[in-house]
């Protein structure tokens, strides 16, 4: 799965002169959290958060008055609080990859270019959508959560007894314990098409330990 596939297209974008002010008023009406700073040539040369133009913006404990509050923000560009330094992706990068460096430079979206245009955003609630249908989790089922070896051929072993057992993978997600001597891996699925207590009685067979099984709809 590539960032292109999970991105939105077409990102609302700003020019630097935009004011605090109307840069708010347009992530409201947009119900968006970042924007974008394109120059004339609508090239990236920085971007803006919705904290980024909270914080810009005068405490409701100053003494300005409510005028002077208006007239402050409305002279406030966001050229003068946007970030400099766009960390973007291209179309075609893994989706974990996009997910990676935004985890490692915490950050909440990326812009995404082909080639040099921008054609996207990716954000935090993209990741999100994604996570939640990789683990069906809008399909009901049975989902067990098990700990397994992490031998060659353990995953294509208990995904053929699901199989055998009548069963139909709706959704998936593994991970590896970190320092686990013995290479314990935790892996969930979603099981369609097999009852609960049949499911439980195959996993056996196959997993080290079964951590969690529970209907879900």
């Amino acid at each position: 799965m590539l960032v292109r596939d999970r991105m939105t297209l077409n990102p609302v974008t700003i020019t630097p002169e935009v004011s605090v002010t109307d840069a708010l008023r347009l992530m409201s009406e947009r119900k968006i959290r970042r924007l974008p700073v394109v120059d004339a040539q609508g090239g990236v040369i920085g971007i803006v958060s919705d904290r980024d133009l909270l914080l810009a913006s005068p405490s409701p404990a100053t003494t300005l008055a409510i005028w002077e509050i208006h007239e402050l923000l409305a002279k406030l560009t966001v050229e003068k609080i946007m970030t400099r330094e766009v960390i973007m992706v291209q179309e075609d990068t893994p989706l974990e990859e996009a997910a990676r460096v935004m985890a490692d430079s915490r950050i909440g979206g990326l812009p995404v270019l082909r080639g040099t245009t921008l054609v996207g955003i990716i954000s935090e609630s993209d990741l999100f959508k994604t996570l939640l249908q990789l683990l069906g989790g809008r399909r009901p089922g049975v989902r067990i959560t098990v700990a397994t070896s992490g031998a060659k051929g353990t995953l294509a072993e208990i995904t053929s007894a699901i199989y055998e057992a009548g069963g139909d993978i709706v959704g998936l997600g593994f991970s590896e314990v970190q320092g686990a001597a013995d290479g314990t891996w935790v892996n969930t699925f979603k099981v369609q098409g097999v009852a609960k207590e049949k499911l439980v009685e195959v996993m056996r067979l196959h997993v080290r330990e079964i951590l969690d099984v529970r209907e879900a709809q």
